[in-house]
């Protein structure tokens, strides 16, 4: 992979972990205790590439591709926030984590939830940032009055149709894919264009668009189960993180909604894409929440 930091190749490990029905694939190194990393739509496990190293001086860290993502089995179902949630649980089963600190970015911010949600024994801390919560959150309209609320959520519909999707961004996904990177960044270069093309080359692999939208089709299903959640709010630490050129406050004000202890951050300057136009302050904010004044690591 490109534009990984000097001696990230030396302190990580990127593996294929069979967990009978399915295979994940993930990226881990580092010593101390386990930190899971879970990334969004439409990028895979490379987005947490400038955060990973300081991390793992803390950490074992662990950034995984979940189903349909990256290197990771990409099945026909199996999308909804229950079933992804539970991979990620099973997957650090079978490294040996039984409880672990967990992060989760855009679709890996639902998931994160479900997992926190599902399995709270085991999840110590939870870092949520920069999604909604679907079925929790407020839906975003199909008329919003702004050009950038047009930008940043047209394509949550767009990406749920059955095929006619697909078909329009096969062969396209250059055009489609750089415009969503474009539009959530703080700025449209945020997210550089050399950046971009791994992205887009990524979701050229066979299976990798159809997958991709998987996630969007089962939302309904997904709503569900998240509407069930709000019966048990959460009640491990959460950190609850927002680009101030995106969503800013409002992650915030969704995570409370779910969690009884939420600490509320706005990195100004930062878009949709935190741990890439932030990677310093992102990783600042994560040793300071996982790490309180006067306290150790444990």
């Amino acid at each position: 992979m490109p534009d990984l930091p000097t001696g990230f190749g030396e302190r990580f490990q990127s593996n294929r972990y069979d967990l009978g029905d399915i295979s994940l694939h993930a990226v881990s190194g580092g010593s101390g205790p386990a930190l899971l990393l879970v990334g969004g739509w439409p990028q895979f496990w490379w987005q947490w590439r400038k955060v990973m190293l300081p991390l793992s001086e803390h950490f074992t860290v662990i950034a995984v591709d979940p189903r349909g993502v990256g290197r990771s089995d990409k099945p026909e179902t199996g999308y909804d926030s229950v079933t992804a949630a539970q991979d990620l649980a099973r997957l650090m089963t079978a490294l040996g984590h039984e409880d672990f600190r967990l992060v989760g970015h855009d679709v890996g911010m639902m998931l994160a939830y479900a997992l926190a949600s599902d399995h709270p024994s085991r999840v110590t801390q939870l870092v949520l940032a920069e999604a909604a919560l679907p079925g929790i959150s407020d839906d975003p309209s199909a008329t919003p009055p702004a050009t950038r609320a047009v930008e940043a959520t047209w394509h949550f519909m767009f990406n749920r149709l059955p095929s006619v999707n697909e078909k329009l961004v096969e062969g396209r996904e250059d055009l489609y894919f750089r415009d969503q990177f474009a539009a959530k960044g703080a700025t449209p270069d945020a997210m550089p264009s050399d950046v971009v093309d791994v992205y887009v080359e990524a979701l050229r692999r066979s299976g990798a668009l159809h997958a991709s939208f998987q996630y969007y089709r089962a939302l309904d299903v997904t709503i569900t189960q998240n509407q069930a959640r709000t019966h048990a709010p959460l009640t491990m630490p959460v950190l609850a993180v927002g680009g101030a050129a995106f969503r800013g406050a409002g992650v915030a004000g969704d995570v409370r909604r779910v969690a009884s202890d939420v600490k509320e951050l706005v990195i100004e300057g930062c878009g949709h894409y935190v741990p890439e136009e932030a990677p310093d302050a992102f990783v600042s904010a994560l040793l300071s929440f996982f790490t309180p004044a006067g306290s150790a690591l444990a």
